[in-house]
């Protein structure tokens, strides 16, 4: 049987002492040094970190730092975690690893019965993945096929402060709800415990208040407007707001002065071009836009939450859409690929449904959908992550899919800030040059034209 889990494989050197220390250098005398070395009793910095973790000063516990190996725990886990956007991760890729053999996640069934119904349909999805690939469908296509049941291994680091977020929301909050989760929560919980005992102080006691979805009692039908993204809302005169931060910031000059530039066309576009090719370029965070995404596979999902400086709102993996699923161009060129293909989406179908019938609990249902089913999300993003989503997402390196909503997303937000996205695209479009090395698609050319015409 694989090992399977989360270990903790890294913590800071200091451990909880420059948690202590942070939490007496605001109310003691002396250097940041010399309370330091006045930091080393761990039982006077438990009582410590306790009392101002109590009061609501949570950031002392942010110093000190712990790294996490995520091993063959299923890719469920893996999209619990990568929502919480102060952790950093780096996950086995599906675009490029065969995970044919990389096994799977079986919950522990109340039956035998229900056991070996679960195995045989989750290895079917496995031997079509694997069939798929051999007959050349490039993996980041095959691996639609994949029952979110599937092994993941990721790494993990993040602070004293997000862990505890991360252990509230696996045992009090919507990962409590599955068993995987919430084992891995209560493991992590003793292992913390032991290396920085005050950060953990009462937790369960702590946790009570936990919340982290709504249930009013609402019902709706589901559905979208058809389209890739919808723009809900945007910061009007967006253009002018981020031209003016950045004229404040460089020249300190007066508010009447910043507004006056900025009215003449080409001034602003002149200061919008600099501030995009800027190195520190903070005042484009004085654009937002709001944005629905619609009909993204479960696999595209993950491109998308990897970007930390947003606010996504995901539906739990339970509002998967059994119904919609995506089919790549790969597969349509192929008949008999294609009735594989489809052959899986008939049978997670069923399949749920059966589980469903047989009284399967939503911690074993969570694993009946396969990675091309689909959701839909909200995400609130600035003028400076999408430079970045851009950048990243529009290249023809990027999967294919997340490329699809940078193309249909980019010309609306263009016709909203014209003077501040004509400078978004691919790197080689809006640096002048490809950073891929040997891995350069050899189109800069044809792409820098592209955009320029989007």
């Amino acid at each position: 049987m694989k090992k399977s889990g989360a270990y903790i494989i890294g913590i800071s050197d200091c451990r909880q002492e420059v948690c202590a220390a942070s939490g007496r250098i605001s109310t003691q005398s002396g250097t940041a040094l010399e309370i330091f070395e006045k930091s080393h009793d761990e039982e006077k910095n438990t009582r410590l970190i306790d009392k101002v973790t109590r009061s609501g000063h949570t950031s002392t516990v942010e110093h000190v730092f712990f790294n996490l190996a995520f091993e063959n725990v299923s890719v469920v886990v893996e999209q619990f975690m990568i929502e919480f956007r102060l952790a950093s991760f780096t996950v086995k890729s599906r675009r490029y690893v065969d995970f044919s053999d990389c096994g799977y996640f079986v919950p522990e069934f109340d039956d035998e019965e229900t056991a070996v119904l679960y195995k045989e349909n989750m290895d079917k999805f496995f031997e079509a993945y694997s069939f798929l690939c051999e007959n050349g469908i490039p993996k980041e296509d095959a691996r639609f096929v994949l029952p979110y049941c599937f092994y993941s291994n990721f790494y993990c680091s993040l602070n004293g402060r997000e862990m505890l977020n991360v252990l509230k929301a696996m045992l009090f909050g919507r990962g409590s709800k599955i068993a995987e989760i919430r084992k891995i929560g209560e493991r992590l919980l003793e292992d913390c415990r032991r290396l920085a005992p005050g950060l953990f102080i009462d937790f369960e006691e702590k946790g009570k208040s936990y919340s982290d979805e709504l249930d009013l009692g609402f019902s709706f039908k589901k559905g979208n407007s058809g389209k890739l993204c919808d723009i809900l809302t945007y910061t009007l005169d967006g253009e002018k707001n981020v031209a003016i931060a950045a004229l404040v910031e460089n020249y300190n000059c007066s508010l009447e002065d910043a507004q006056k530039t900025v009215e003449s066309k080409e001034n602003l576009e002149k200061i919008l071009s600099a501030l995009c090719k800027s190195s520190r370029p903070r005042a484009l965070e004085g654009f937002n836009c709001t944005v629905r995404f619609n009909g993204v596979s479960l696999a595209c999902l993950t491109h998308f939450a990897r970007h930390r400086m947003q606010s996504i709102c995901i539906p739990n993996l339970l509002k998967a859409s059994r119904e919609s699923y995506i089919i790549p161009e790969t597969v349509k060129a192929d008949e008999t690929l294609l009735d594989v293909y489809l052959s899986c989406f008939m049978r997670m179908k069923e399949f749920y449904s059966t589980m469903k019938e047989k009284g399967a609990s939503d911690s074993e249902l969570v694993y009946c959908v396969l990675s091309g089913n689909t959701l839909d999300f909200v995400s609130t993003l600035n003028a400076r992550e999408l430079q970045l989503f851009f950048r990243l997402r529009s290249c023809t390196r990027a999967q294919w899919e997340i490329q699809a909503y940078c193309n249909e997303l980019l010309p609306e937000l263009r016709k909203l800030a014209p003077s501040l996205f004509i400078n978004y695209g691919p790197s080689c479009y809006v640096n002048g040059k490809c950073p891929e090395g040997k891995f350069c698609c050899g189109r800069a050319a044809e792409m820098q034209e592209k955009y320029a015409k989007m």
